[in-house]
């Protein structure tokens, strides 16, 4: 299959004899692809029970038939005004007990089952009349899941569900009165409606209530999607989606991404630059315009593995956007640049946000591919060359890289109900293990802890992963070297240390007898160079000291294929450790220029340089914000 572009339209914006004319102009420019609807609630059912879909009807067919393949999204992140009359107590709470007020967007409980159920009336409505339609070619349900803080919830609706899910993990109050160590701080329950919310508490609740409420919270996500995937299905056969965002980790994403067909996401390189990424000033400034050089290949290729394997952009930031703290235009080349990294991450489809800038509203200062009175934007240009270029490029398929990261979602509640230090954050640490990775000219996949073992790697990094269970046995069978730490195995599924310590890996003696969190500023400096930050752990054991820390303890500790990390690395010990590592395993490195960035595809090595100047890597010139894609020999694919 070869990648296409498409792009964000809202037909309820435009006056109708614009809809066939916006059409023609999206073929004109490439694109193939239209997502609309999953705003739209209020247009088809202006009243509780009057179905208005005529508009919508003219809609498709002036698009549909123009050539375009239109993804139709379920309205259910922005249920109407009538609806919270209908439903007063279906509003999500804040951790502080305010209802999260009608006047924008997502501002409903996922546990409210009256919503739910409507929910399920509307996409059972849609699904009956355009299920087979011709011109529908996949469905989006909801829009993102988790963003502006929606994930948890403290309504009434959300207690009642919290309490039974509870009673359903544990089965008795005595037996989540152990398994959260409550005898601590005489915290026991006689029952489970004595439970509450693990909010607005004197000092910190005890962390396996909030790790559990997390973890509630979480499947209540995969539950209301999965209740409209179960009414959608029987109704069409084309593919189920939905668009994730970036740096977005409230719920697992891995268990919404099972009930679907593909996984999209939403790319907003220069917003997230400044608005979900620590870095320092001077290289925030150097990438003002391009965004950071790794930010979006690690959310493609975690969003590949949501997807197994299938995923799409499904909103491409095409222009400034409007809610980041600065929204500066992105270099020119840089939109095509995006487009291009995406495809080769393998995404099928590169859809940008939006086909014309909004006149009114929340985002009318966020750019599209044409002006609110249709003139071009500077993105269309960019996003017709881009059509040019993949289709002189041909089917580009993606290949499984030598090299995978674990990515546990349940880690990064956890860390964050407990993180010890100051502003330690899992994403930051796993981040900072997939930079390594690429500095040194490798591609990564993510699995999840439940598929480590299906495919084999040469080696696989598990950063942070909380609570290790079997993983180590399947780490053995899938990969010839795993690098864990730091912080692995800390705790059991309750929040407890295990009883055999940590890390507790059976193949590999090695210890943690103490953890100490480190100001900013302050480091443990490693013999032979690099130092390890902010998170310390002292190890014992009798497997083998591979790096040591100046005074002598381990850095790295390891036998034949199991190594273990105790400490947060700065990029030179990040460095010498995939160094040993790739020495170990017979990976080869290809060491990477600042800004320049490699990665491999089953015909191709692509280079993708975020710097605003050319560089020269190997025989290559690369021009700034530029990618160069070049074939790989037969005997590397």
């Amino acid at each position: 299959m070869k990648a296409e572009l498409g792009v964000c339209y809202y037909p309820e914006h435009w006056p109708e004899e614009n809809w066939a004319k916006d059409a023609a102009r999206m073929i004109e420019t490439g694109l193939t692809w239209v997502r609309i609807g999953e705003f739209a609630w209020s247009w088809m059912e202006p009243t509780p029970g009057d179905l208005q879909f005529d508009w919508l009807d003219r809609a498709i067919e002036a698009l549909g038939s123009a050539g375009l393949k239109i993804v139709l999204g379920t309205p259910t992140a922005t249920p109407p005004r009538w609806m919270l009359d209908k439903l007063p107590e279906m509003l999500a709470v804040d951790a502080y007990g305010n209802p999260r007020k009608f006047g924008s967007r997502r501002h409903y409980c996922f546990s409210h089952p009256g919503y739910v159920d409507e929910c399920k009336r509307i996409a059972q409505l849609m699904g009956r009349r355009y299920g087979h339609n011709p011109h529908i070619a996949a469905w989006q349900i909801d829009n993102e899941y988790g963003c502006h803080d929606t994930t948890l919830s403290y309504s009434d609706a959300a207690l009642k569900a919290f309490r039974r899910w509870l009673s359903d993990r544990y089965g008795s109050i005595e037996a989540l009165n152990a398994a959260w160590g409550n005898v601590f701080w005489s915290m026991e329950y006689n029952s489970f409606d004595q439970i509450e919310f693990p909010n607005l508490t004197v000092t910190e609740p005890n962390p396996a209530h909030v790790l559990a409420f997390r973890r509630f919270s979480s499947d209540q996500v995969v539950a209301f999607n999965k209740a409209q995937v179960d009414v959608l299905r029987p109704l069409t056969d084309v593919p189920l989606l939905h668009n994730y965002m970036g740096r977005v980790l409230d719920f697992d994403h891995f268990d919404v991404g099972d009930d679907l067909d593909i996984a999209t996401w939403d790319s907003y390189p220069i917003g997230f630059l400044s608005d979900r990424l620590e870095a320092d000033e001077a290289h925030k400034t150097a990438y003002l315009q391009q965004g950071d050089p790794d930010m979006q290949a690690f959310h493609h290729d975690l969003y590949r593995a949501v997807g197994h394997g299938r995923w799409w952009v499904m909103e491409q930031q095409p222009g400034p956007v409007n809610w980041a703290p600065y929204n500066p235009a992105p270099l020119p080349g840089m939109v095509r640049l995006w487009s291009l990294e995406a495809v080769a991450h393998g995404a099928e489809v590169v859809s940008y946000f939006r086909w014309r800038q909004a006149p009114f509203g929340q985002e009318q200062m966020h750019a599209g591919l044409l002006t609110p009175d249709g003139h071009d934007a500077p993105g269309l240009a960019e996003a017709r060359q881009t059509a040019d270029d993949l289709a002189a490029l041909g089917e580009i398929q993606a290949a499984r890289a030598p090299v995978a990261i674990v990515f546990d979602y349940a880690s990064d509640w956890a860390w964050a109900a407990q993180p010890q230090g100051a502003g330690f954050d899992y994403f930051k640490l796993v981040f900072s293990a997939y930079r390594a990775l690429r500095r040194a000219g490798l591609s990564v996949d993510f699995v999840p802890p439940t598929r480590v073992g299906e495919d084999h790697y040469n080696l696989i990094l598990t950063p942070g992963v909380a609570v290790l269970g079997d993983l180590e046995q399947r780490l053995l069978h899938g990969c010839d070297l795993a690098l864990l730490g730091p912080r692995c195995g800390a705790i059991t599924e309750d929040f407890q240390i295990p009883q055999q310590g940590r890390p507790g890996l059976g193949g590999l003696s090695c210890h943690v007898d103490l953890i100490e969190t480190l100001p900013p500023g302050v480091a443990r400096t490693v013999d032979g160079g690099g130092s390890v930050e902010h998170w310390v752990e002292r190890m014992s054991g009798t497997a083998r000291s591979l790096l040591s820390f100046a005074d002598g303890t381990p850095a790295l500790q390891g036998e034949e294929r199991l190594w273990y990390l105790p400490g947060f690395p700065d990029e030179v010990l990040w460095d010498r450790v995939i160094a040993m590592a790739a020495q170990k395993t017979g990976l080869t490195l290809h060491p990477m220029p600042t800004g320049l960035r490699r990665r491999e595809t089953r015909s191709h090595e692509v280079f993708i340089n975020y710097n605003a100047h050319p560089i020269a890597w190997d025989d290559l010139q690369i021009e700034g914000c530029d990618v160069q894609f070049r074939k790989r020999n037969p005997e590397q694919s």
